[in-house]
């Protein structure tokens, strides 16, 4: 990932995170867009801020879970698009404080990652099917319509959204990331995004906001760059359930592998990656969250040094069924894709390194670069002369770790 130059740069460090989707919508555990997928009039949604009253929340049960799964830092939904805060807001009564629970989730959250150095990012929706200045006229992810007593202006919104954003990044500390989420309405402006690198000069912006930001966000496995190394500053996001962020009573959960591959692929060519979890009313996490979450850490903190500041180095191979991060002069073999062989063949490259180590479990793995007979034909089947004695890995327990993705350490010298 390319370097900010400043106190940014924890961004290409730090590069797995935990996303939060939280808010009123966990209530009805079906969806964080509840509201406007079910046409739930407003008149009746507003009501479950008499019923939000997350009696479990414990912000230091989020994190341990998230530092188990390796993730080093967190990004929660301040303001959904239904216009709900998660934090003590001067600018609407439509807050955490008017709930029975009466306490600012976000202070709370702040306080336990300054206590235990753990980076802590805001999502913030322009759509709000709340506010009656925000000018809904049925775009993407905004309302049919404005609804009775609206005054549609969005000069006004953005006084009402500038003084928010001035409060998010005032009161609260450290804040390391800004995650903006659907600006349909097309405005730009750059001096919202200076306004949060004044107050906050360590935050990284996303490209969904008023400006391109700093940084990419494909989501859901969703991306048109097929490159081996992504061409821009990529956060890619992905949750770890197919129909919802928030929380979901009956979730169809991805699997392991499925999650683990995406991972690995979008860290591998330079990214970040950002898991989404969505806590239950109760501010609790479902079981089968954090048991996704923990089998993951399992895998990623065994591989975690290919990682972290390593760079992407894809170019040094034509095999396309893998992918390469480096670092000095250690290379990383991502198998990102099942292999359907015991060997991975990494030409051109033919030097042998002096030690190969599977990362999963800390086995060795024999090396070679010998001539092989699939090699020794072109494609019209007539002999060739070209030197193809590749660097070749063999040994992968490729049955007894089906489903999992491999990562091979090759230590060259010098």
């Amino acid at each position: 990932m390319q370097r900010f130059g400043d106190q940014r740069d924890w961004f290409g460090e730090k590069r797995f995170g935990m996303f939060v989707h939280w808010g009123l919508y966990a209530l009805n555990a079906w969806h964080e867009q509840d509201q406007w997928r079910r046409r739930i009039p407003r008149a009746d949604y507003i009501l479950l801020i008499d019923q939000f009253n997350p009696v479990n929340f414990d912000p230091d049960a989020w994190l341990d879970v998230a530092e188990a799964a390796g993730m080093e830092y967190i990004c929660l939904t301040t303001k959904h698009h239904d216009g709900f805060c998660l934090w003590d807001t001067a600018q609407t009564d439509y807050n955490i404080m008017n709930t029975p629970y009466g306490k600012d989730v976000l202070r709370m959250l702040a306080d336990a990652c300054h206590r235990r150095n753990f980076p802590l990012c805001l999502y913030y929706s322009v759509v709000d099917w709340h506010h009656p200045n925000y000018p809904n006229q049925g775009r993407s992810h905004e309302l049919p319509a404005p609804e009775a007593g609206d005054e549609p202006d969005f000069d006004r919104y953005r006084d009402f959204l500038v003084e928010q954003v001035r409060e998010l990044c005032t009161n609260y500390g450290p804040i390391h990331g800004f995650w903006w989420d659907m600006n349909v309405t097309g405005v730009v402006d750059p001096s919202i995004n200076n306004l949060i690198r004044e107050l906050q000069p360590a935050v990284v912006i996303n490209n969904r906001g008023f400006d391109d930001g700093d940084f990419g966000t494909p989501e859901r496995d969703m991306t048109t760059d097929e490159s081996r190394m992504f061409q821009q500053r990529t956060e890619a996001c992905q949750s770890v359930g197919r129909e919802s962020w928030g929380y979901r009573e009956n979730e169809d959960y991805y699997s392991d592998a499925h999650l683990i591959r995406s991972i690995d692929r979008a860290l591998a060519r330079g990214g970040n990656y950002l898991l989404n979890v969505g806590p239950k009313p109760d501010g609790t996490l479902p079981d089968e969250s954090v048991a996704i979450l923990g089998r993951i850490g399992d895998w990623y903190n065994s591989v975690k040094e290919a990682f972290g500041d390593a760079q992407s180095a894809s170019h040094k191979t034509d095999n396309t069924d893998v992918l390469l991060t480096e670092r000095g002069d250690t290379l990383y073999v991502h198998l990102f894709r099942e292999p359907v062989m015991s060997r991975v063949l990494l030409n051109p490259m033919d030097r042998l390194p002096a030690r190969a180590t599977l990362l999963n479990n800390g086995a060795a793995l024999p090396v070679r670069n010998d001539p092989l007979p699939t090699l020794c034909m072109d494609r019209e089947g007539k002999l060739s002369d070209a030197k193809k004695d590749y660097v070749r890995v063999t040994g992968l327990p490729v049955n007894d770790m089906a489903g999992a993705v491999m990562i091979i350490k090759l230590e060259y010298e010098g």
